[in-house]
């Protein structure tokens, strides 16, 4: 009597236990789901927002950024597209032409952030795997570029060359590569003591095959995520050469451009200011905040 219901017990329990990565009988545990943040979600939104509307600004019901739209200084008014945010010192939409100012901040972040990582990176394999005097003189090369101050280096050679988009690129490419090249090396060298490139070595695998199938794809999640943290640093350089007036020519609008032009009516039109300025924050701001998103996610040594 005492055994048929016990057995009867047994069926009526539910299962509480799944099979699992520990072995049959141990209680199923369900993965932890980690929670972006809010703000994480705004960064990718406002970097999609903004790259859209720079791309397709030449089809946006908008006034041509050079063409006055109505009196100089006009304050916001919600009704008019164009005049949403107001006018500037000569009359033309501000809003046609902070979008169109995403433009060049944009490209010229971009462009010099993926150049910059491209030689960095190859700059950094050769010195991290061959090492010795290789790698002392790419080292060297590069510690005189962090040493050099980035603002006079750029200054320096917008003086040399005529200020234009590739003048700005070539200058904050030449910027941005130690940082990637450091970065690159150091990874190089903890990549190459791995078991995994002395077997390709002991099969005769050749050094350009070792770095470029073996090395490299480790680097690139690393390179990856810190390339967003890069462009987000170079478009506040651009902004900034742009305010001193060695950016891009007017009237060609540019974020730093826009607000060097209208710092002299801070006082009585904040409004000429505050709107390249907040947009110029809020895209360094989610490119930093996309950058330790990708960092967290594809760098192995933040992960625990």
């Amino acid at each position: 009597m005492s055994i048929t219901t016990t057995k009867s017990a047994v069926k009526a329990t539910p299962n509480t236990t799944r099979p699992s990565s520990g072995g049959p009988g141990v209680p199923y545990i369900p993965p932890v789901k980690k929670q972006r943040s809010v703000t994480v979600w705004f960064a990718y939104f406002w970097l999609a927002l903004i790259i859209l509307l720079a791309t397709f600004a030449w089809v946006l019901p908008l006034a041509p950024y050079d063409a006055p739209v109505g009196s100089p200084r006009t304050p916001p008014k919600p009704g008019d597209l164009d005049l949403l945010f107001g006018t500037d010192k000569a009359g033309r939409s501000i809003l046609a032409r902070t979008i169109w100012g995403a433009q060049i901040s944009l490209v010229v972040g971009t462009v010099a952030g993926l150049s910059g990582a491209f030689l960095g990176t190859v700059l950094g394999l050769i010195a991290g795997y061959y090492r010795k005097k290789v790698d002392w003189v790419i080292t060297l090369v590069a510690d005189v570029l962090l040493a050099f101050p980035v603002l006079i280096l750029l200054l320096a050679i917008t003086a040399i060359f005529s200020p234009s988009i590739p003048t700005l690129v070539i200058g904050l490419t030449v910027a941005s590569i130690p940082t990637f090249m450091r970065l690159a090396r150091a990874s190089t060298m903890s990549w190459a003591s791995r078991e995994f490139v002395r077997a390709a070595k002991n099969m005769g695998a050749g050094d350009f095959r070792i770095l470029t199938r073996e090395i490299l794809p480790n680097l690139l999640p690393t390179l990856s995520s810190f390339l967003p943290i890069v462009v987000a640093g170079l478009i506040v350089a651009e902004g900034s050469l742009s305010f001193l007036g060695l950016g891009v020519p007017p009237p060609t609008p540019s974020w730093g451009g826009m607000i060097n032009g209208a710092s002299e009516v801070l006082q009585r039109a904040p409004h000429i200011v505050f709107v390249p300025a907040i947009a110029l924050f809020l895209t360094v701001f989610s490119l930093n905040q996309v950058g330790d998103h990708l960092r967290c996610k594809f760098d192995r040594s933040m992960q625990g």
